[in-house]
């Protein structure tokens, strides 16, 4: 009978241990998500600006006559 208990109790621990890591993964993960999220905007954002100050300066790419 204590064999059973305790083995019921570690099995209801560790089930509760699993839960707490997966929530711990998945919560790193989305952080990690909206970081690169930002980054990926702000390398577009800086790409763009890039592009506009070049043409500025060497207009006749543009084809614009």
């Amino acid at each position: 009978m204590l064999t059973f208990v305790i083995t019921s109790l570690l099995y209801v621990c560790g089930f509760v241990f699993l839960y707490g890591v997966i929530r711990l993964a998945v919560r790193h993960a989305m952080e990690d998500i909206e970081v690169r999220r930002v980054q990926a905007a702000r390398a577009e954002e800086m790409a763009a600006s890039r592009d506009r100050a070049m043409l500025e300066r060497h207009g006749f790419l543009t084809n614009e006559g």
